[in-house]
């Protein structure tokens, strides 16, 4: 999902088309600045690549006339949209529909230009042609979007509606996708979650990307998705808590949580705030889960007492002379 950065920036990772019609997209790292009026994109995170490295592909915002779905301009690519600009149409590709929503709606939403409504005279023709006839008149709104006039229905009765010169636009509504288990080629164990996040180095405190797979006793990280064999497995019963990284300020990183063990502290930063705490919640149900039913309802109350996701582990404590001592030690 697209998120604001502290430079106020919507950022977040796409698919775009290399080459018009070649049918082949390529995962690049987007960056709308408004205040610049710039659409930029990277090979990955400008903060994981090195000082100064140059972006690998640049639109400015006053040549976009229309963004909108294209999933049926490129049926075989799912979750499409399309950037027309001047004479050219950039294909992209979102992670899913909710995210293929808010990217069209931030793009157009940077480069519209309200018109006033008094000096407004497409919204008095609107008008005119409403209240001639029948139909059910219906309150507009007209924007100047990179030249082109839109006029947009405003919301009424859980409808939105966009028309551009005459041409209606639809967005689908985001499907509720429920949870989901798969399975690792060559695993037995069920993956509870899977993707990419970058990683801080142990030695050289670099940043780097892996790819990394929840399941039920373990948590690991590859080079790459096509990788059968892991970097490092963690194990779920050595991890005390799972939570984010209060230090992401200092280390520079937006979403950035750590996963503490009895030996180290991971630092993680995921592609968006909605990624990292997926992830926080995914672990730390995976770790409360393993604990049986005799620990895990002490766990889940225990996690409850705080905002975000955090796993203690308990042990028992005995006093000299007494057992009816415990405490909880992170």
């Amino acid at each position: 999902m697209p998120y604001v950065d502290r430079q106020n920036r919507i950022c977040g990772f796409l698919d775009i088309e290399d080459v018009e019609n070649s049918g082949k997209f390529l995962r690049r790292y987007f960056i709308l600045d408004t205040q610049q009026g710039s659409l930029l994109w990277y090979m990955d995170n400008p903060q994981n690549l090195p000082v100064g490295a140059k972006h690998v592909g640049f639109l400015s915002l006053t040549y976009i006339s229309k963004v909108s779905d294209a999933t049926k301009q490129r049926p075989k690519a799912e979750y499409c949209f399309v950037i027309n600009a001047g004479m050219r149409k950039y294909f992209l590709q979102a992670n899913d529909q909710q995210d293929l929503v808010e990217w069209v709606n931030a793009l157009n939403n940077a480069t519209k230009i309200t018109v006033p409504k008094s000096s407004d005279p497409v919204h008095s023709e609107s008008q005119k042609l409403t209240s001639n006839g029948n139909k059910k008149q219906v309150p507009y709104k007209t924007e100047i979007i990179a030249g082109v006039a839109v006029v947009t229905q405003t919301q009424q009765d859980g409808e939105v509606g966009h028309s551009v010169a005459g041409e209606k636009l639809g967005l689908r509504k985001p499907p509720n996708h429920p949870p989901y288990l798969h399975t690792r080629a060559g695993q037995d164990q069920a993956v509870i979650k899977a993707g990419y996040c970058v990683k801080q180095g142990a030695l050289m405190k670099n940043w780097k990307r892996r790819y990394f797979v929840l399941e039920q006793n373990s948590m690991s990280y590859f080079k790459s998705d096509l990788e059968k064999e892991p970097l490092r497995i963690i194990l779920l019963k050595e991890v005390h808590k799972v939570q984010e990284c209060k230090h992401s300020e200092i280390m520079m990183r937006d979403n950035l949580f750590e996963v503490v063990t009895t030996s180290r502290t991971f630092f993680v930063q995921a592609d968006s705030p909605e990624e990292m705490h997926g992830w926080i919640k995914a672990i730390s149900g995976a770790i409360v889960a393993q604990r049986g039913p005799g620990r895990s309802a002490a766990s889940m109350r225990q996690a409850r007492r705080h905002s975000s996701p955090c796993i203690q582990r308990y042990t028992p404590r005995v006093t000299q002379g007494s057992t009816e001592g415990h405490s909880w030690a992170l």
